[in-house]
């Protein structure tokens, strides 16, 4: 019995260390732009590519495509989403509206921990750009905004703004190609002087660019050198 309980055990990590190989090797090429908008993951093909079941890709794929990450079609499958640019200011308004509240909210109220939050916050993001970090910066700039939020003690935004700021991150890494720009880190900064201040039309002002200038780069851009073919992209994942 001990030895039926153990291997049973075995195989459930893993089957957990392959739906995680899976799920980061996948976000990664999302979130580096690999991927082309429109394109579609096959399941048979990405069990080919990383030699394991369809089983363990139908998990990833739901799972991505439940964090807003991919745009799942019944009877069709899995696709990198293709956002048109209506699609993408629509979001980007959304932002504005619900961030603007979130400012007037904090504005000349920010105890002495959350300043110490967001300065650290800021750091951090500032240590990603010096290391490279595709993943680490583009997850940080996004968690900024979130960390507003939460510190606004508005749960019900929180949720509503996570979800505009998981299609934001997709979108600035299927269109803009200055990931590793510090604009997020400076803009961030200034965002917290004002906070801090308490200057509301500065620190909406700051908001307000800062969303402007992240909505003009994605629909500035044109995309990068990005491929359909799963085999050659997840080779050796």
């Amino acid at each position: 019995m001990a030895s039926r309980k153990h291997t049973s055990s075995n195989e459930t990590a893993s089957a957990t260390s392959a739906d995680e190989r899976v799920y980061a090797a996948i976000t990664s090429a999302l979130l580096h732009g690999k991927l082309a908008p429109g394109a579609q993951l096959v399941e048979r093909e990405l069990a080919a590519a990383f030699d394991c079941t369809r089983g363990t890709i139908r998990k990833v794929l739901a799972r991505l495509g439940a964090e807003g990450k991919l745009t799942l079609e019944v009877n069709r499958g899995a696709f990198v989403p293709s956002p048109t640019p209506a699609d993408i200011s629509e979001v980007y308004r959304a932002r504005q509206v619900v961030e603007a509240g979130i400012v007037a909210a904090l504005c000349g109220t920010l105890t002495a921990q959350a300043k110490r939050a967001l300065r650290a916050h800021v750091k951090a993001e500032q240590r990603a750009v010096k290391a490279g970090s595709v993943e680490e910066c583009v997850r940080l700039a996004g968690h900024f905004h979130l960390l507003l939020a939460e510190l606004a003690g508005a749960p019900e935004v929180h949720a509503f703004l996570a979800k505009l700021v998981a299609k934001t991150e997709l979108y600035k890494a299927l269109f803009d190609p200055s990931k590793l720009s510090n604009c997020a880190s400076d803009e961030h900064g200034r965002l917290v002087d004002a906070l801090e201040d308490g200057d509301l039309a500065a620190a909406l002002t700051a908001m307000r660019t800062h969303i402007d200038e992240l909505e003009a780069r994605v629909l500035a851009q044109a995309s990068g050198a990005r491929t359909n073919d799963l085999a050659t992209l997840f080779a050796g994942a």
